[in-house]
């Protein structure tokens, strides 16, 4: 069963047990199989690259020990002798080499993230718009936008930096504390009594900054969402004039945002400043007692200087792996949030059921719905009815009675908890999802265009249609004309879900497409009320022509429409309360059909056939 835990603000990161962070981690490298052999390259150039950095140190230190006394011209190492000339050409060649081997290194590390990351955004999106509309109906838009971008993010981010630093600084590390303890055991001894109070002061430190900064994530999340909303509503806003109130909800989003971003600022400054102090009083103490150490002839000026550079090559590792700690664990709570949608069921979309036929009719045998996040208030309450092939039928009643749930199931976006829907005689639970959606198209009330092309939004209805079978679509949606007039033609873009055209001019694209699908089953969603008349008259006009030898359901906000219907349902809280012709209907003056009339039309509109 598909997990519902850890819901709730956008960025707010999981704590994980010992047992999920390695199911995390497990997931996450799991992406990294296909390139095991880059990585294993990477890596070796990696530990090339580092070890380099690692030695020069001891290389340094030589060069001290030989040219401050100036007795000695050579410099020996690994039993050669090499002048100073010599000696200054190999560390550049040294320096050389560990600049490619780092670039080869970066760049190889990149390849492979960017490939990860893309499969594992793409394997995410094609698992978001495979997923039931329930899952949509719990979701915000705002909160999946941000696991395909925020928290990817953060992921490539530890695959790019954080695992590759995490291993430069633990070579730094184990590579100072043996060139240190070979160089002299008693200076190491003294360094290391200091270690322990530091990596404990860090660790607490480093647990309250990272309380912080998820705080201030969630602070900048709840001011992300007001963005969206006033945004989203912006025509509401300025009917409103609420231009101030919204500044001033996202003004106090924000301060909250700043107050919790200052504390983590003093935070981390005490934290840098902490670590500052302890290195360089490390730095002194090394230097003071490793100057008593040179004075007594137990080791060298060279090595003196060396072992303080390995010194500070292990102070700054161990300042870093607190933070760099802290960044694997944001990815890995990043991980179990995409996974999360990864392990939600998706719907059922084989095609196994056989894609030839096509189904005409559509039967609902006392079927009951409600929808999943409000299982206590049921939609649809035992509702029977029959639209067969060829019929118009429509289904009228108020907002709320059962409408457009009972064409959302038509379009198998949800299952009936119980009764059954046929199609052509076949219970719906035994068609494939996508064979019922190929065989239903709908021009709904609220046309959601995409950002594109005029050609691009009408092919959507048949992706593989010609130029001409588009052209002859939007002739036949009375589109064409308008379309011309533009200077792009149909080339020209609609912007954001079609806010460059007027309602009517969407509307006709929207029928353009159905006509494009050519479905058998066909749902109109009227919203013809708020247009004037000429535009009505073309939309009605297209409207038929798209209706001609099609099985049609209308789902009427305007009863003048729906006189010609074969059959009209009449729902009322969740029920079909009437059924029957218009003329049946309209007999009988106290129906409810009669009264919807009268309503709409005056007294008078139930005194005719």
């Amino acid at each position: 069963m598909a997990r519902r835990h850890r819901r709730g603000n956008a960025e707010a990161m999981p704590r994980l047990s010992r047992a999920e962070r390695k199911r995390e981690t497990k997931f996450l490298l799991s992406f990294l199989a296909p390139y095991r052999g880059r990585l294993t390259l990477a890596l070796f150039v990696m530990l090339v690259s580092s070890g380099i950095s690692v030695s020069f140190p001891a290389l340094l230190g030589q060069v001290v020990d030989v040219v401050l006394p100036g007795t000695d011209e050579f410099i020996a190492l690994l039993g050669f002798k090499f002048s100073l000339m010599e000696f200054a050409a190999l560390i550049g060649a040294l320096l050389l080499l560990q600049s490619l081997t780092r670039y080869v290194t970066s760049v190889s590390l990149a390849t492979v993230s960017e490939n990860v990351l893309a499969s594992l955004r793409t394997k995410l999106f094609a698992h978001l718009v495979q997923l039931p509309m329930d899952f949509f109906g719990e979701r915000r838009v705002g909160e999946l936008a941000s696991r395909l971008t925020a928290d990817l993010t953060l992921i490539q981010d530890t695959f790019t930096f954080t695992v590759l630093e995490i291993m430069r600084q633990s070579i730094f590390l184990i590579g100072g504390l043996i060139f240190i303890t070979s160089m002299s055991l008693e200076l190491t001894g003294f360094v290391l009594l200091s270690v322990p109070l530091v990596v404990v002061i860090a660790l607490v430190l480093g647990r309250y900054i990272r309380r912080y900064s998820t705080k201030t994530q969630d602070a900048l999340a709840e001011a992300a969402t007001v963005v969206e909303e006033s945004l989203q509503a912006i025509t509401s806003v300025k009917s409103y004039s609420n231009e101030s109130h919204e500044v001033a909800r996202y003004g106090e989003a924000v301060q909250r945002g700043v107050s919790l971003a200052i504390t983590g600022a003093k935070l981390r400054s005490a934290f840098v400043s902490f670590i500052i102090f302890a290195l360089f009083a490390g730095i002194a103490g090394v230097v003071w007692y490793g100057g008593t150490l040179v004075a007594a002839g137990t080791i060298s000026l060279g090595e003196l200087m060396s072992y303080l550079m390995y010194a500070i090559f292990i102070g700054g590792a161990l300042g870093s792996f607190a933070d760099l700690y802290g960044q694997i664990q944001r990815s890995l709570g990043a991980s179990v949030r995409v996974r999360e949608l990864l392990d939600e069921v998706p719907e059922q979309l084989d095609g196994s059921s056989g894609g030839s036929e096509l189904f005409q009719s559509v039967t609902a045998d006392n079927i009951s719905f409600a929808y999943p996040s409000r299982k206590d208030a049921p939609a649809l309450i035992d509702v029977s009815l029959s639209v067969d092939a060829g019929e118009r039928v429509a289904f009228v009643g108020a907002s709320g009675a059962g409408k457009s749930t009972m064409a959302a199931l038509i379009q198998a976006f949800y299952r009936v908890d119980s009764g059954r829907l046929l199609f052509d005689g076949r219970d719906s639970r035994d068609v494939d999802i996508a064979l019922v959606r190929r065989c239903v198209g709908i021009v709904p009330q609220d046309i959601a265009l995409f950002g594109g092309s005029i050609a691009a939004n009408i092919r959507y209805g048949k992706l593989d249609a010609s130029d001409d079978e588009v052209r002859e679509a939007a002739r036949l949606a009375n589109a064409l004309e308008f379309i011309e007039d533009f200077p792009e033609g149909m080339a020209t873009v609609v912007g954001e879900r079609g806010r460059k055209l007027s309602g009517g001019q969407r509307q006709r694209i929207a029928i353009a497409r159905a006509i494009l699908k050519n479905p058998p089953i066909l749902i109109l969603d009227e919203a013809t009320s708020s247009l004037d008349a000429q535009t009505e008259a073309l939309i009605q006009q297209a409207m038929e022509r798209l209706m001609e030898r099609r099985t049609t359901i209308i789902i009427a906000h305007r009863l003048s429409t729906i006189r010609l219907c074969d059959r009209i349902y009449v729902f009322e809280k969740g029920r079909i309360v009437e059924s029957g012709s218009h003329e049946a209907l309209i007999a009988d003056s106290e129906s409810y059909y009669a009264k919807l009339c009268r309503l709409q039309f005056g007294p008078e509109a139930t005194q005719t056939s």
